[in-house]
């Protein structure tokens, strides 16, 4: 292999750029002496697909607003994986991971791969296309989109699989060998990496019209010869490894389950004869059973584990190891952005060396590096001391080559001093601690904070001063971001208008978005947070002890891409952070303005959270910020509160056994933020877009006066559970409609959805809302989705006023 002294991105990506001023860096950072031409044993799980300038967001969006062409959209796309992989080469690793890109999500790819269409999208068997895929994912202008949740306990997200005991899969999608062959004629080996069979039934849902209790893992039996048809087209195109990834062997399976592994690969065992076969894990422990499971697989040559959040697979491997197997070592972070410790790393991979044998441990990451940002390099604003803490994808990639050279004797001596030097710097920073939030936090031990009066009580006192009709109407918070209100935020931010400028503009589309409303006829309304780049950042840059980036973006699904902030240190407010703009909207109407926060728990989970101490005290400390921020919105006369909890579920252990302790302080965090506010103040939440179900009496606890809840997009099937919330009597707003879609239902449509929710729920218990905020939309499709959202609760309210 070419040896290089400085490995860089760069330049593959200049034929991408929109303009030819764009400027475009992904490159490794570390300059390496040259000690052998040999490819150490390392591998990566997988890459960000999105480009170093989001690339691929782009081209997906410009595709989707008819602007340019598939072959165009194509070409980007080959763009991106060109580079990825020659930089992979060049950068040393030895298994480079192929058909981990994607136009949206790899189950979803999956799904094409196996012919899994659902018949609604009008699919006749060939091989699936630009037109059918991106229907699934976002549904088109005569049928909705598939379900998409969260994937395990991630800020990612994938389109769920529906499947029916009728379905008849096919070998649909190419995509995998194409790719495979695409590497190879750059000269590249690499590692095809396909979804599991297990775990994209196990990830699946029973189809619409199936029998709700329908197990799609029945299926097994009829995916499989798919893949062995797949496995035969990448053998013969000259593959040599494969990767499955079969992530689901985290969770708590039964014997069931874990009896389908073994048949899966018992039957795939012939057919993948002569290739060597990685197992890929990652998220969480194995359990002992599942353990004993994965390494008596038959065919397989190597596992692959995450190290970092399943340290506890780290005694299974101490007790026993298969001998002659390869063991794929995460032990570089792939969902957190700091660096790595080198020195405890290799001392943990020297341990494991003498347990599984010199030439068969892999040094990996923990998972995909999907879940991280793309380059650190292109952080020219960070604080130097702050950015010596951390490490992005490519430079996580330097970490697994340079533990890789180290345990195969080459270490680079400069590279592991300048690594401990930052992590003694960290440890010691005055930067990091706040003796006054440590002390405040302290203080909540042991305590269970929450309003003194009961949810009944509130919502009478609450009812008396908003003088609200029966099925209350309002969204979620944001509107429609022009491309002429984030042209006013850039301005900004880069001084080319003066503040007052800044505040005229906002003042003059909040306003807009007010009378919006009134017309409309909506009874709670928003200021539609024009001034907000995104829910978590916005109240980030305005609280201690967060970093933030300017082109550390992350794939949250599609072209979707969000920018976590980094929680470096203790967390407190310094100010007000919402009360201006809220106060603002409230002067221009008589109808309630919303006051709208991000709640403590999804502040956490959407951010790259400190790893220095135990995540439930930065929680406490963000909670007792936004209390803050509560307390002084109802000052300022807000009468409704609605604090966003979209990622509560996200956070859950995928281990049943650390549910409980989550749930508890997650929930406490959220008790915290309002347990202050007078009974006459109403305070909402708001959640979307995982599954709910298993977690319901949690979200009772959590106390709100009112829930607005994701519904519309996974098929209502959280109505089958909503009438837990009849035990609690809080409002519940299931939302009625798909904003991730430019679908405009009907009136009628949404005539029968608020029925079917009243049929579930008391009459003076619902709400109805959007799924979700509103941003991502037009103006051209919120006006007539509102619209008729409106009408079809006022012609509810009128029906249930002639059946009194």
């Amino acid at each position: 292999m070419k040896q290089v002294s400085s490995i860089t991105f760069g330049p593959c990506y200049g034929y991408l750029c929109f303009s030819a001023e764009r400027p475009t860096l992904l490159r490794f950072t570390h300059h390496f002496k040259s000690h052998s031409t040999r490819a150490m044993a390392s591998h990566i799980v997988g890459l960000p697909r999105i480009g170093p300038k989001r690339e691929l967001k782009f081209a997906l969006e410009s595709f989707w607003d008819g602007k340019s062409s598939a072959e165009e959209l194509q070409n980007v796309a080959a763009g991106l994986r060109s580079c990825i992989w020659k930089q992979l080469a060049d950068a040393g690793i030895k298994y480079i991971p192929s058909n981990t890109f994607s136009y949206y999500d790899q189950m979803l790819d999956t799904t094409a791969m196996l012919g899994a269409v659902p018949p609604r999208y009008g699919w006749k068997s060939s091989e699936v296309g630009l037109e059918t895929y991106f229907s699934m994912a976002r549904g088109n202008a005569h049928v909705p989109a598939m379900e998409m949740t969260k994937w395990f306990d991630t800020n990612y997200h994938y389109i769920v699989p529906e499947l029916g005991p009728h379905i008849r899969f096919s070998y649909a999608s190419h995509k995998a060998v194409d790719e495979f062959k695409e590497a190879k004629a750059l000269g590249l080996d690499t590692v095809p990496v396909l979804i599991g069979p297990v775990s994209y039934l196990l990830l699946s849902k029973p189809a619409r019209g199936s029998e709700q209790s329908f197990p799609p893992l029945s299926l097994l039996r009829y995916i499989l010869p798919v893949y062995k048809e797949v496995v035969a087209e990448l053998k013969a195109a000259g593959a040599t490894w494969i990767q499955f990834d079969e992530p689901t062997l985290v969770w708590d399976l039964d014997a069931n389950q874990l009896q389908a592994f073994a048949h899966a690969y018992s039957e795939l065992e012939s057919s993948l004869s002569g290739l060597n076969v990685l197992i890929e894990t990652y998220f969480a422990d194995v359990t002992a059973e599942a353990y004993k499971t994965l390494t008596s697989l038959k065919g397989v040559t190597g596992y692959g584990f995450d190290l970092i959040r399943g340290e506890k697979t780290l005694d299974l491997i101490n007790d026993g190891f298969p001998s002659g197997k390869h063991l794929f070592a995460g032990v570089v972070d792939g969902r957190n952005i700091w660096a790595n410790d080198l020195a405890s790393s290799l001392r943990t991979l020297q341990a494991l060396e003498g347990i599984v044998g010199k030439d068969k441990i892999v040094v990996s990451t923990s998972c995909s590096l999907l879940h991280t940002a793309v380059d650190i390099v292109n952080e020219t604003e960070l604080d130097k001391e702050v950015k010596s803490w951390l490490a992005f994808a490519a430079q996580k990639v330097v970490e697994v080559n340079a533990l890789a050279k180290a345990l195969s004797g080459h270490e680079d001596e400069t590279f592991f001093s300048t690594n401990a030097a930052a992590q003694a710097s960290r440890k010691s920073s005055p930067k990091v601690t706040n003796e006054a939030v440590q002390k405040a936090v302290a203080a909540l031990k042991g305590s269970d904070l929450r309003r003194a009066t009961n949810v009944t009580a509130r919502l009478d006192a609450q009812q008396k001063r908003l003088n609200l009709p029966i099925l209350p109407t309002t969204t979620i918070g944001s509107f429609p971001q022009t491309i002429d209100v984030r042209r006013t935020r850039r301005e900004f931010k880069d001084k080319k208008i003066s503040e007052e400028d800044y505040v005229n503009a906002m003042k003059e589309e909040i306003n807009k978005v007010v009378k919006l409303q009134e017309e409309l006829d909506i009874d709670v309304l928003v200021h539609g947070e024009p001034e907000r780049n995104d829910m978590v950042e916005y109240f980030g840059e305005q609280l201690s002890g967060f970093a933030f980036t300017s082109n550390g973006w992350v794939q949250s699904y599609g072209s979707r891409c969000v920018k976590p902030p980094i929680i470096y240190g203790d967390v407190s407010r310094p100010k007000p952070m919402t009360v201006f703009w809220s106060s603002l909207a409230q002067g221009m109407t008589k109808r309630p303005i919303k006051g709208m926060l991000t709640g403590p728990v999804t502040i956490l989970n959407w951010s790259f959270v400190r790893n220095d101490q135990p995540r439930f005290k930065t929680c406490y400390q963000i909670a007792l910020a936004i209390k803050d921020e509560v307390e002084d919105l109802e000052k300022a006369g807000i009468t409704v509160i609605q604090i966003d909890e979209p990622a509560l579920r996200e956070g859950l252990p995928l281990r049943k056994a650390e549910q409980a302790l989550y749930l508890g302080w997650a929930v406490h965090s959220f008790r915290i933020t309002n347990c202050g506010v007078q009974d006459t103040t109403q305070i909402h939440t708001h959640m979307c877009y995982s599954n709910f179900n298993d977690i319901i009496h949690s979200i009772i606890d959590m106390d709100a006066d009112v829930i607005t809840i994701e519904n519309s997009k996974s098929d209502e099937k959280l109505l089958s559970v909503l009438p837990e919330g009849l035990k609690f009597g809080s409002g519940i707003g299931p939302g009625v409609y798909d904003v991730h879609s430019p679908r405009i239902p009907s009136d009628t449509e949404l005539c029968v959805k608020i029925k079917n929710i009243i049929k579930v729920l008391e009459n003076n218990m619902v709400w109805v809302n959007p799924d979700c905020g509103l941003k991502t939309r037009k103006y051209s499709e919120v006006q007539p989705a509102l619209s008729n959202m409106v009408a079809a609760a006022k012609y509810n309210r009128q029906m249930l006023r002639r059946s009194d």
